[in-house]
C-alpha cells in the first residue's frame, strides 16, 4: 500500500466514523440555525483557534465576510488572529488570554463564539469559553479525540473522534466549517 493508498484510506475511514455519530447532522442544523439567527438580528461571529485550527478560524470568518459559493451580501464574522493584538495580550497577559481579551473588549450579549481545538485541551480556547458565556455570548466548540476539557463547556460542541494525529481532525472541522458557511449561505 503506498502513502497515499493509506493517508487517504485513513481520511475515509475518519469521515465515515464522524457521519456515523448519532444525530450529528441535526445537530449541525442547529448550529447553523443558531448562526443564522444570530446574523439576522444584527449580531457577529467570533472564531478563534490555535495553529491549523486557527487558519480553520480565518477562513471560516472570511468566507462569510466575503463569500463561499455565492454572490450576496457580506455576513458579520471575525476571526480573532491579529497578530499584534495576540502578541500584545500574550506579553501582558499571558497567552491563555489571547482570545479571551478579545470577547472581553468587543463581543455582546447574542453574538456567537466559534472556537476550535483538536485536543479541546488548549487553554486559551477554554478561557474564551468562558469568558464568552460570562458575556452572554453563544459558544460553539469545535474538538477531538475524546473532546478534552472543552467537551460540554461550550453551548454546543461537535467532537471529531479520532485518536491519531490533528491533520485528520482539521480536515473534519474544514468540511464541517464550508457546510455551516453553505448552510448560511443558503438563508442569505
Amino acid at each position: 500500500m503506498t502513502i497515499f493508498e493509506k493517508e487517504f484510506s485513513e481520511a475515509h475511514s475518519v469521515l465515515c466514523n464522524f457521519m456515523a455519530i448519532p444525530n450529528i447532522y441535526n445537530d449541525l442544523e442547529e448550529i447553523a440555525q443558531c448562526m443564522i439567527a444570530a446574523i439576522r438580528t444584527g449580531h457577529c461571529i467570533y472564531s478563534c483557534g490555535n495553529g491549523g485550527s486557527m487558519t480553520d478560524a480565518m477562513h471560516f470568518a472570511e468566507e462569510l465576510t466575503g463569500r463561499f459559493r455565492e454572490t450576496r451580501k457580506g455576513l458579520p464574522a471575525i476571526a480573532i488572529s491579529d497578530s499584534s493584538f495576540i502578541s500584545c495580550v500574550a506579553n501582558d497577559f499571558g497567552y491563555d488570554e489571547v482570545f479571551a481579551r478579545f470577547i472581553q473588549a468587543v463581543a455582546k450579549p447574542g453574538d456567537i463564539l466559534l472556537a476550535i481545538s483538536t485536543s479541546g485541551n488548549s487553554q486559551n480556547i477554554l478561557r474564551a469559553i468562558e469568558e464568552a458565556k460570562n458575556h452572554g455570548v453563544i459558544t460553539i466548540a469545535l474538538t477531538g479525540k475524546s473532546g478534552g476539557e472543552l467537551l460540554g463547556k461550550a453551548d454546543y460542541s461537535i467532537c471529531v473522534p479520532h485518536q491519531g494525529y490533528a491533520d485528520r481532525i482539521q480536515e473534519i472541522h474544514i468540511k464541517i466549517i464550508h457546510t455551516l458557511i453553505q448552510r448560511i449561505e443558503q438563508e442569505f
